[in-house]
């Protein structure tokens, strides 16, 4: 992934939503760790309660790659209530829920080493005990089976 492209996946919900994340930015910090972010923007909603991803490469003293993904959802609280002139505030967040994927993998290591154990751990998540194949393309293939992260 040479551009920071937007990525479009579906929640699993019981009749599953596209959300389609836009690009927020790419930094390289000081330690040399490489961060991607992208966000869900909403017209109903603050930007702090979008949903958001986040992709980081750092390379750790003991010569081991980390790249970690992370998904972020903030759940919102309900409002069911107004006050005596009418006022109903908006809402906020009530919690945030976040999952991330993170992958150690040696200098040695090859891409399709690290594509095969990447694709047995998505099989697993997803419960896919039939033959699929594998996903050669897109922000964490990208970032896991060829240390490419957006630019």
């Amino acid at each position: 992934m040479a551009a920071q492209a937007n990525i479009t996946v579906f929640d699993g919900a019981a009749s599953p939503v596209s959300h389609t994340f836009t690009g927020e930015e790419v930094a390289r910090l000081v330690d040399g760790t490489v961060s991607a972010k992208w966000k869900e923007t909403s017209l109903t909603l603050p930007d702090y309660a979008c949903n958001r991803v986040e992709i980081t490469k750092r390379k750790l003293k003991n010569g081991l790659q980390r790249i970690e993904t992370r998904v972020s959802v903030p759940v919102m609280e309900a409002v069911n209530a107004q006050n005596s002139s009418g006022y109903t505030a908006p809402p906020k967040v009530a919690h945030v829920v976040s999952m991330s994927l993170v992958a150690f993998v040696h200098e040695r290591s090859t891409e399709t080493d690290r594509r095969l154990a990447r694709q047995i751990l998505v099989n697993l998540g997803n419960n896919i005990s039939a033959s699929v194949a594998a996903a050669t393309s897109g922000p964490v293939s990208d970032a896991v089976d060829k240390y490419i992260l957006p630019t």
